[in-house]
């Protein structure tokens, strides 16, 4: 079963972009919450992040953080499992 993922972006942000460019290689849906041009959903993420950078990554109700902790579980091969994908 494939596991909800929400990436909260801007649309001027290399590392969103990378992070969109990984989730969709491994066929990974996910829901994406632009905060640029929302101050109440910047708010949102910082509340609920503690950060104030983007991309902020869950899956599911996992904090993965940025695009270098994705990128981090891809390298260590953790990805996939937690996205509830057979390994590519």
């Amino acid at each position: 079963m494939r596991t909800d993922v929400v990436i909260y972006t801007t649309r001027i942000c290399p590392y969103c972009i990378m992070a969109k460019r990984l989730l969709d290689k491994k066929g990974a849906g996910y829901t994406e919450i632009d905060v640029g041009s929302n101050p109440g959903l910047r708010e949102e993420l910082i509340r609920k992040t503690k950060r104030r950078t983007v991309p902020q990554i869950y899956i599911g109700a996992l904090h993965v953080g940025g695009f270098d902790e994705l990128y981090e579980l891809e390298r260590l091969k953790k990805l996939d499992s937690l996205l509830g994908i057979a390994p590519q």
